[in-house]
């Protein structure tokens, strides 16, 4: 009789919270249990019992009304039943073991139910209790209304709010996975994964209402959102279990309060049905078995940001979800706000799909601002977008961002320290990132730092891209930084910029002097580099340009960064030893940037030597892409630096530059600059300056007409560059070349062609590929005279045109027209 009167006990209390809750009397109600719940758990506290069991019944039981008393807040009727369900039995345990706070609550909320419009379950007129609280003479009656069921089998996926476009692949995917025309005799389980956003929820509602799925699965389609559970429920599997029980027609009183036992009703229940469970934002593999049905042909559809790989073992299929394609992302934004005004601004539109990272969500929020907001246009827009610290903000409306909030929901499934790198690593500068610069970004072992990573990527948070790098997603990137603005302490993330720059730097100059030692160099990195191990010196290491060509993008980024007080000495250092990679590589736009980047922050920290070298540096792409004023006035401010510096050998590399400068305009000024270089350099004791400078010397003689006088001048180049104690084989395979263009000045041409061939093997070998260019169009040049051999001239031309246009060099379209010229028939170009 105890146990039915606590029961009774524990339903009317129920329903009288749930009666306050939906009344202007919740205030008033919550207030005095607050009171209730802080007095019990202080004298619980005070009394130091051994058993805790009523200082427990305090929390479970406050949690317990929080909950239904939000769930009725929220549209769904399953989430109150569900927290209803959780209050009752909570409270009938508690009442069972005769916790007196569960009496003294029961006894509350008998005198607050005239507030709620009822009596308290099980009361009367008179106030007379027995030992569960409950008047035992007066006829006991309740009500606990149950949610209303439809006829039929259940149907409770939510129907789509939109039209559903694209996927095609993926449904074809989903069908064929399935074997519709026979009767399987298993359970078909799949998982849906891919990043926040991308639309996993949209496709698994628009498959369970296909009218091939509705009829196949004849017995109802049952659905669970984990993300409602958590805010609500505690994520609670046995409360999901607990759901579709309810949904098959089990009474709450019949449901079992273990995980355990409600499991094995639900394979039960489920034994003869063919049902289908969709199950919304899983986060763990044992949200998906406790809910795997017994009845074969049943199938269980799962979305999540995780790849729930465990669940391979149970048979379930993945299919992962990619973010829209352009093309994609534009046929669901000309859905959303018009096809006539997407045609009216494709590249805008394009832009748009761009920076929301092709996430349906943020397309959709993106297509609702257009339609909510007439005078928008796409352009502007876009321009919102393009702003990384405005772009989430940019994608709400009425103050609502769907975009960060199914960010938010994977986000709280990270533990505090895995949101913690999670927030760090959104700050690294560059678009990818190795798990060495994950460690370096979060300050933690290349260990943890993996575990970290293999987590984020598991949780499709990052991505593993085929170089076996990482990359964020371009909103999920932004959601970290959002985070770690608001969580992490000021300064955090200039701490994060520095790590990552001095990583960087560590591994350029390594890179930088495994391939030239000797190079003239004004950052002195040896402390820096004392302790650290060189990978390029590795039996198995990279090779460093190789290394520095992957890491461009990277490098650039970080260099963009550094634009701090704090970080300008580190900043310069690493643009004058990431120049190592242009003089190979000629990205001509990166170069120049680089530079520019390195000499002014060069100039912000007072280093005159480091200013001088980045700007004689940045004179050679400004020649190259023909701003010779610009690069003039870099070398005059270069040797002004350089005369502050008082360093020898930094002068004379700053007259070499000057004198390349002057070989376009005044051969003579041109061979002045050279020869005081190459006597400052022998002052200094720098011999490969010397013959650098000799080397440039011998062409300038040769421009000018001496072409005797270069032949002996270019062959000492030549023979010095190779007698050093690392031959510098790519300076001397360019004194190589110009040799050969002095003997064909000299009417020597038969002498001319194999030496000019021979350096342009040389020099595609050690990657100098511009230099091999010259070389190569030295050789056009001499096959389009009339008479001459043209068997080589269309293969040399093409590789002309392809390095000038790698380079992104100006000359590359003139290339190009020479040889479509030479292809058209009729020219008298043909060979």
């Amino acid at each position: 009789m105890a146990i039915e009167v606590a029961a009774l006990a524990a339903s009317g209390a129920t329903s009288t919270v749930v009666g306050l809750a939906v009344t202007e009397a919740w205030a008033q109600a919550r207030t005095r249990l607050t009171r209730l719940f802080s007095r019990r758990q202080h004298q619980g506290a005070d009394t130091d019992t051994d058993t805790g069991t009523d200082t427990d019944d305090v929390e479970q039981l406050r949690s317990a009304i929080e909950q239904l008393a939000d769930s009725l807040q929220s549209d769904s009727t399953h989430a109150v039943g569900d927290c209803a369900d959780q209050l009752r039995r909570r409270l009938r345990h508690a009442l069972r073991q005769g916790s007196e706070t569960a009496q003294e609550l029961v006894d509350l909320l008998s005198e607050m139910s005239d507030l709620a419009g009822e009596p308290l379950s099980g009361s009367g007129s008179s106030r007379s209790r027995g030992a569960a609280g409950l008047s035992v003479n007066s006829p006991i009656s309740y009500h606990v209304p149950e949610a209303l069921r439809r006829q039929g089998p259940p149907s409770q996926v939510p129907a789509l709010r939109h039209h559903f476009i694209n996927r095609s692949d993926e449904l074809a995917v989903l069908n064929g996975q399935f074997d519709w025309d026979t009767d399987p005799s298993h359970v078909d389980v799949r998982v849906l994964a891919g990043p926040p956003g991308v639309g996993k929820s949209a496709l698994a509602h628009y498959w369970a209402h296909a009218r091939r799925t509705r009829e196949h699965f004849s017995d109802g389609r049952l659905y669970v959102d984990f993300a409602e559970l958590r805010d609500h429920a505690g994520a609670d599997v046995t409360e999901a279990v607990g759901h579709c029980l309810r949904s098959l027609g089990v009474a709450d009183a019949h449901l079992p309060p273990s995980l355990g036992e409600r499991t094995a009703l639900f394979r039960d229940r489920t034994a003869d049905l063919r049902v289908l469970l969709v199950l919304d934002d899983v986060s763990s593999p044992a949200q998906v078995r406790a809910l795997i049905p017994n009845g074969p042909g049943s199938a269980v559809l799962a979305t999540s940001t995780a790849k729930l790989g465990e669940l391979t073992l149970d048979g379930a299929r993945p299919l992962p979800l990619e973010p829209l394609t352009e093309a994609a992302g534009l046929l669901l934004l000309a859905d959303r706000c018009g096809q006539e005004r997407v045609a009216a601004d494709p590249e805008a539109a394009k832009s748009v799909v761009g920076l929301c990272s092709g996430l349906p969500v943020a397309l959709q929020v993106a297509a609702a601002r257009l339609v909510n907001e007439p005078r928008l246009t796409l352009d502007a827009l876009a321009a919102e977008l393009t702003d990384d610290g405005r772009r989430l903000a940019a994608l709400s409306v009425g103050g609502e961002s769907p975009v960060s909030a199914v960010l938010d929901s994977a986000y709280r499934q990270l533990s505090a320290d895995l949101a913690h790198g999670y927030r760090l690593l959104g700050w690294i500068p560059g678009p990818t990132f190795d798990a060495a610069t994950a460690a370096a970004a979060v300050g933690r072992d290349l260990e943890s730092a993996q575990v970290l990573l293999d987590v984020l990527e598991d949780m499709s948070l990052v991505e593993l891209t085929e170089e076996r790098r990482y990359r964020f997603h371009g909103l999920v990137r932004l959601h970290a930084r959002e985070r770690a603005g608001v969580e992490e302490r000021f300064g955090t993330g200039l701490a994060v910029t520095e790590r990552v720059l001095t990583h960087y730097l560590v591994l350029t100059a390594l890179a930088d002097r495994s391939e030239r030692a000797d190079r003239l160099r004004v950052a002195d990195l040896r402390t820096l580099l004392a302790e650290q191990p060189d990978p390029f010196a590795a039996p198995n290491g990279p090779r460093p340009l190789d290394w520095l060509a992957a890491e461009r993008a990277n490098i650039m980024a970080v260099l963009r960064a550094a634009d701090e007080p704090a970080l300008h000495t580190p900043g310069w250092q690493l643009a004058e030893c990431f120049t190592v990679l242009f003089l190979h590589h000629r990205h001509l736009g990166d170069w120049r940037e680089s530079l520019e980047l390195g000499a002014r922050y060069a100039a912000a920290a007072v280093a005159p030597a480091a200013e001088a070298r980045l700007r004689s540096l940045l004179s050679r792409p400004l020649m190259d892409i023909g701003e010779h004023r610009l690069a003039q006035q870099e070398l005059t401010t270069a040797r002004s630096c350089a005369e502050i510096a008082d360093d020898p050998v930094l002068y004379a590399s700053v007259l070499e530059f000057s004198g390349r400068y002057w070989d376009r305009f005044d051969p003579d000024r041109a061979v002045a600059a050279y020869r005081r270089s190459m006597e400052l350099n022998t002052q200094g004791e720098e011999p490969r300056g010397a013959a650098i400078a000799a080397f440039f010397l011998g062409r300038a003689q040769d421009a000018r007409g001496d072409h005797d006088q270069a032949i002996d001048t270019l062959s000492r180049a030549r023979t010095d560059l190779l007698a050093l104690p690392k031959p510098d084989r790519r300076m001397a395979a360019r004194a190589t070349a110009a040799l050969g263009r002095a003997l064909d000045n000299l009417g020597r041409t038969g002498e001319a062609v194999p030496i000019l061939r021979a350096a342009a093997h040389t020099l595609e070998l050690i990657e100098g590929h511009a230099y091999e260019a010259e070389a190569l169009l030295d050789l056009v040049a001499i096959a389009e005279r009339p008479g001459a051999d043209r068997s080589t001239l269309r293969s040399d031309l093409t590789r002309a045109v392809t390095i000038h246009t790698d380079m992104g060099s100006p000359l590359a379209e003139s290339l190009r027209e020479r040889l479509r010229a030479l292809e058209t028939p009729g020219t008298g170009n043909t060979d």
